[in-house]
């Protein structure tokens, strides 16, 4: 089992795995780990447990499909968009979900169809995926300049009856938007580090809105995106956004003090997400506040890990996966290597839905070794295995068809419209 293979260290909740080996419980090698939480843990061994229903993910005609197959959910796809709702009080205006998960138009166009009409994306090919399926509003939530940043600006004339804008950090950025139909966000950092104004630099925020109305420009919000809080419990993790939260409400208050007025917050992705709808000063502020969680739309063993069980989310996109060789009586491996199954949230990749016997080990490129626990339940080479992704974002980018399935038949095949990103150059100078 997964807990055969590692051992408490430095910390009681914390466990570290060396990458494909074993941790012997004095010792820990100064090489490549990962880290995982004690609950993810255990969110991990119910996925996997036998006693988990899989039968509202098996595949009628199974034979037929040519693995390793992306497989979404219709049925339980609308489960989760319903679960989410439900969570913000049925009010379909309080989420402008990211679309780097979902990325198939199909699913996005279902969002909209339930009332959703602000969205928010990371690419440009994301951008004007969304716009074609009919969203009103989408945030091009990650620094553009310079060729891409005009290529937004095409999309935004390209679609003009949607209401598109960019984030900025600085007054040099906001250059690149001026005399054009975006309206912008300033990012703020809430401690991520990784974009953004530091929310301790109260008046320089101000003075960037002030420049964005300078420029003839329309100051739209403020982007705030808490995801480095997804490392800390749930109680933890509500303690330290509230107090980020309080600071924000105090810039906030700032730009009323000075005649600027805040029209929308936007916080939380997946992680953050039960701390923002748990803060009340959001509710009934003078703002629009948006949460922007993407994940939940598919769900995988992180966010499920991350979430409250009682929610009800289900994984809704998973992998199938063939197993392809026996290479001895203890180990099987499939073809789900890390260019099927991504592994940037480090190993396992994935769990093995209903098997609580498989633990699957480090992939390689188009190979994924799983050992036997059990050897009493034997796999045979030609057997299906249905995957639940660590981290279904990235692994949602490594195809480009999905199998629709509903109700444990296939119904479409579709691509995945928003997967990579648009050609550099759309036209190359004539000599």
């Amino acid at each position: 089992m997964l807990y055969d293979t590692v051992r408490r260290n430095v910390a009681p909740n914390v466990a570290y795995c060396q990458l494909g080996a074993t941790v012997d419980e004095n010792h820990v090698d100064a090489v490549l780990y990962f880290r995982i939480t004690r609950k993810e843990f255990t969110m991990a061994e119910r996925l996997k447990h036998p006693g988990a229903d899989i039968a509202p993910y098996l595949i009628a005609d199974i034979e037929r499909v040519m693995t390793p197959a992306l497989v979404v959910y219709t049925d339980i796809v609308a489960s989760n968009i319903d679960v989410t709702l439900r969570l913000l009080d049925g009010d379909p205006d309080r989420w402008r979900p990211h679309v780097k998960t979902s990325k198939i138009a199909s699913v996005m166009r279902r969002m909209v169809e339930r009332g959703i009409s602000s969205f928010k994306c990371s690419t440009t090919l994301e951008l004007s995926t969304i716009c074609e399926t009919g969203a009103r509003d989408a945030l091009l939530a990650y620094p553009a300049t310079g060729a891409n940043a005009r290529r937004a600006r095409e999309i935004a004339r390209q679609f003009p009856d949607v209401r598109l804008s960019a984030l900025v950090e600085d007054a040099e950025q906001i250059e690149a938007w001026r005399g054009g139909p975006l309206g912008l966000f300033i990012d703020v950092n809430p401690g991520m580090d990784r974009t953004g104004i530091e929310q301790a630099r109260g008046d320089e925020i101000i003075n960037l809105a002030r420049a964005i109305l300078s420029a003839g420009l329309e100051f739209r919000g403020l982007h705030y995106y808490d995801g480095h809080l997804s490392k800390h419990d749930l109680a933890d993790r509500e303690r330290i956004a509230h107090q980020g939260y309080d600071r924000l409400m105090e810039i906030v208050a700032a730009f009323e003090r000075n005649d600027i007025h805040v029209s929308e917050v936007i916080t939380a992705g997946t992680p953050a997400f039960p701390c923002s709808i748990s803060y009340s000063q959001f509710s009934g502020a003078s703002f629009i506040h948006r949460v922007s969680p993407g994940t939940v739309v598919y769900s995988d063993c992180t966010s499920l890990a991350q979430l409250p069980e009682s929610w009800g989310y289900r994984p809704a996109a998973i992998v199938v996966s063939t197993v392809v060789s026996r290479p001895t009586s203890h180990r099987i491996t499939c073809d789900a290597g890390h260019k099927t199954v991504s592994a940037d949230a480090g190993v396992p990749t994935c769990l093995v839905l209903g098997r609580a016997d498989l633990d699957p080990a480090r992939p390689s490129e188009e190979h994924l070794p799983i050992d036997l626990t059990d050897e009493s339940r034997p796999l045979a080479v030609g057997d299906a295995l249905y995957l639940v992704p660590r981290h279904v974002c990235p692994t949602v980018n490594n195809f480009d068809h999905a199998i629709m399935v509903e109700d444990g038949r296939i119904v479409s095949i579709e691509r995945v419209t928003a997967r990579g990103r648009e050609a550099p150059i759309s036209k190359l100078d004539a000599d």
